[in-house]
């Protein structure tokens, strides 16, 4: 197996963008990516495309041919992933597995999801869940991840305000990502008297419907020595999947598929939590932060949520989660996801955060998780300074 690096990265805006059909998004973000690790579109061989499901939000199969037509790529070998939200992530690590082999020398790893203007979201994203036994019986995801709040609530006392300081500390992160969805602070106050979605949590507890697209080019080491690039190296790549129904799970304050996947990734990178410097975390909810922390062992169970209230999570707190704003206040095209916040780690691990640049990182992680954790990735990248 040989080492691979990140060699470039683009990403749109994320939004309600309205006006932009799903091809364009993910040209956009596949042309930028090549000109920030200038590579011609000539010397890329395959890619890998995270999409949820084209077909049901915009009516748009067959997207990696479609795709990488619009960008310019083809003809190529380009292949459609798709792990729910987990999608962007799973490209990325076939991406990895890719170069890695040997089997090819640039590779685009790429995610995109148009969500706003096609069918409904909500039913869209219900087909992540279990339709016979969830959805059926009319649960969405907010009341899922709702369940599993209120498991951990009960079972370590975790509190409203604790979810509510995830919020604030990600839409604080937000105000100075450019990309952001929703670039504006909140405070404590707000995100508890917000309308209830599904009790205990608010509508500023749940991450938004969004457009977007994202995109890494991945080459082996050495020639990303030869190109003059910051070598990013990906260390270690984990996955897993689980069961997707909420009531066959042994615990309902626990997401396992997490900790199973980022066991792999530190095991494969030969580190330990404490030698992670920061993570962008799957928050589609603020529960969500708060169990993952726990999954990847910045916290023991139960202090996820202590953490995040007392400021260890911040930016410029002792274990700095989300820097990008997450998925909370950056915002969730949810095959797009996993690449973004693939894109914040290399950025901030080249120095180009920008305001919520973090002091001097070298290595940083990312977890990406379908649905209410049926499935998971987590990335780890090291700087090589």
């Amino acid at each position: 197996m040989r080492d691979v690096a990140v060699v470039g990265v683009g990403m749109t805006k994320f939004g309600e963008l309205w006006e932009t059909p799903l091809r364009d998004l993910f040209a956009e973000a596949a042309l930028a990516c090549l000109k920030d690790a200038g590579v011609e579109r000539g010397e890329v061989q395959s890619a890998y495309i995270g999409c949820m499901s084209g077909g049901l939000f915009v009516g748009q199969e067959h997207l990696a041919s479609i795709l990488c037509d619009y960008a310019g790529l083809n003809p190529m070998a380009a292949t459609r992933v798709e792990s729910a939200c987990a999608s962007g992530g799973a490209a990325f690590r076939a991406a990895w597995l890719e170069v890695a082999s040997g089997a090819s020398d640039f590779v685009l790893a790429g995610g995109v999801e148009k969500m706003n203007d096609g069918a409904d979201a909500t039913y869209c994203l219900a087909t992540a869940a279990d339709q016979e036994y969830e959805v059926y019986h009319g649960v969405t995801f907010p009341g899922l991840y709702a369940m599993i709040a209120n498991a951990h609530m009960h079972k370590y006392g975790t509190t409203p305000q604790q979810l509510a300081a995830v919020a604030v500390k990600n839409h604080h992160n937000g105000t100075m990502n450019p990309h952001a969805q929703f670039s504006m602070e909140i405070n404590i106050e707000t995100v508890l008297k917000a309308v209830r979605v599904a009790e205990p949590l608010g509508l500023f507890d749940c991450s938004p419907v969004t457009d977007g697209a994202a995109a890494l080019l991945l080459c082996p080491v050495e020639v990303a020595k030869e190109l003059g690039k910051p070598l990013v190296k990906i260390l270690g790549a984990g996955a897993a999947t689980d069961t997707i129904a909420l009531h066959d799970r042994a615990d309902l304050a626990a997401i396992p598929v997490v900790g199973r996947a980022a066991q792999r990734a530190y095991e494969m990178a030969g580190v330990k939590p404490k030698d992670v410097d920061f993570c962008e975390v799957h928050d589609c909810f603020t529960i969500a932060e708060i169990v993952c922390t726990e999954e990847l062992g910045l916290f023991e169970r139960g202090r996820g949520g202590p953490a995040a209230a007392e400021g260890l999570t911040a930016l410029d707190g002792k274990r700095p989660v989300n820097p990008s704003g997450g998925l909370k206040s950056k915002g969730h095209p949810v095959g797009a996801t996993g690449c973004a916040q693939l894109v914040e780690v290399y950025q901030q691990l080249t120095g180009r955060a920008g305001k919520r640049q973090i002091k001097s990182p070298r290595l940083g992680l990312a977890q990406n998780m379908g649905g209410s954790g049926g499935s998971a990735t987590v990335h780890i990248l090291e700087v090589n300074r």
